[in-house]
């Protein structure tokens, strides 16, 4: 997926990935993935953070037919990244990154922020 991404990105094309990597059990934000800074810092694109809001009212977890029901999206200023360019290897630098995103959506979507995988609190 990574991969594709960085293509269409590479094409001037807007590519959009959720960080958390799945679908949040209770409604809070969880610790994102890296796999955006990576994207961020192979292509020089920059990063437009989004919130979706209301989601759970259109398919609440553990349904399967989506209801109809009004979403807000809220759209952050870009975020630029080039100073870390060249550095797309560095493992803290990916960490810094995608919390920095991360922080930028949680600012947009007033969610609570847990500092654990949400593929990890749904194992749990």
């Amino acid at each position: 997926a990574l991969m594709t991404g960085r293509r269409i990105l590479d094409e001037g094309k807007v590519f959009g990935i959720y960080p958390e990597g799945t679908r949040s059990p209770d409604g809070r934000l969880y610790r994102g993935r890296t796999g955006i800074a990576r994207l961020t810092l192979m292509t020089g694109a920059p990063v437009v953070p989004f919130a979706m809001i209301g989601t759970e009212k259109v398919q609440p977890s553990g349904k399967g037919i989506p209801r109809i029901a009004k979403v807000t999206v809220r759209f952050g200023d870009p975020l630029d990244f080039s100073r870390y360019e060249g550095m797309d290897r560095d493992r803290y630098v990916l960490r810094a990154v995608t919390d920095e995103v991360m922080s930028e959506v949680m600012r947009l979507s007033g969610q609570e922020y847990v500092d654990m995988y949400a593929t990890k609190a749904k194992a749990a």
